[in-house]
């Protein structure tokens, strides 16, 4: 009777202990997350003086003179707008490309078809800044250096291999009997996927595509050496990042960080669905 109590509060002791370790990295990575964040809009929130004053505040101001500084300094609404076109080329590229590639790895069977996965993979082996001298010559040989639509298809290179795997895992959570059921019923192979697969893989693509644009948004290194005059926001950012007051510096990742965020919650119901299909 002795050892099964000892037994049980043993249990009981470990099942705690564990208990305490999952929260305990809960709240630690909510921390490492979450903090950031709020400094960020503290400080994109205070005047330039607070900003630029110790000892700094944990409540924001509510004022938008580090704002109005960001949208006052030269070139920075440019390079805003120059960053939304390219990280939307990229989105709309990389699904247009990955999507069907994804499709047809889960519906076909052909020779080389796990190398053909493979390779997808391997090309996020070669770091960008190894490719960066030739693709800047490459890109200079064929008039794409500073421009939007040169970046943006380096950009939708790095988020293609995401864009297939993705929805080649979505694609093979669909049965293929929903399209041959389609077929019998007088449907084209078009037809069935348009009518049938792809409103169920509609949530995977929007994530997909979600996915491209931050991609997109958040790379700096091809966009500081691709270009000069059309340098999107990270570059620009980059680029005046010594001479920059430190309150442009809050508000530029303040504006940085904000579009994704608002990506992810707009879609967040896609992300769950695109879990469920997945998963079964």
């Amino acid at each position: 009777m002795t050892d099964a109590v000892a037994v049980a509060a043993d249990r009981t002791t470990t099942h705690s202990a564990s208990r305490f370790l999952y929260t305990a990295s809960v709240i630690l990575l909510c921390a490492w997350v979450i903090v950031p964040l709020y400094l960020l809009l503290i400080n994109t929130l205070s005047s330039p003086e607070t900003v630029n004053s110790f000892p700094k505040s944990f409540i924001p101001e509510f004022d938008l003179g580090s704002l109005q500084f960001f949208a006052g300094f030269e070139g920075m609404l440019v390079a805003l707008k120059n960053s939304v076109i390219v990280a939307t080329l990229t989105m709309i590229m990389s699904i247009v490309i990955g999507a069907p590639a994804g499709y047809a790895l889960s519906r076909f069977d052909f020779r080389g078809k796990e190398v053909f996965r493979l390779l997808i993979l391997l090309t996020r082996a070669f770091p960008l800044p190894l490719l960066a001298l030739p693709l800047a010559v490459l890109f200079i040989r064929t008039g794409l250096d500073d421009t939007a639509f040169g970046l943006a298809l380096v950009h939708t290179t790095l988020a293609i291999p995401f864009a297939v795997l993705i929805t080649f895992s979505l694609f093979s959570g669909i049965p293929l009997e929903l399209e041959e059921a389609a077929w019998t019923l007088g449907c084209t192979r078009f037809t069935a996927f348009t009518k049938v697969v792809l409103p169920l893989i509609l949530p995977g693509i929007t994530a997909s595509a979600i996915f491209a644009f931050v991609i997109s948004w958040n790379e700096v290194f091809a966009a500081a050496v691709l270009t000069i005059e059309n340098r999107t926001l990270t570059a620009f950012l980059l680029q005046t990042l010594g001479e920059a007051p430190l309150h442009l510096k809050f508000a530029g990742g303040f504006i940085l960080v904000v579009p994704a965020l608002i990506f992810i919650f707009a879609v967040r119901k896609y992300l769950f669905a695109m879990w469920g299909i997945a998963n079964r």
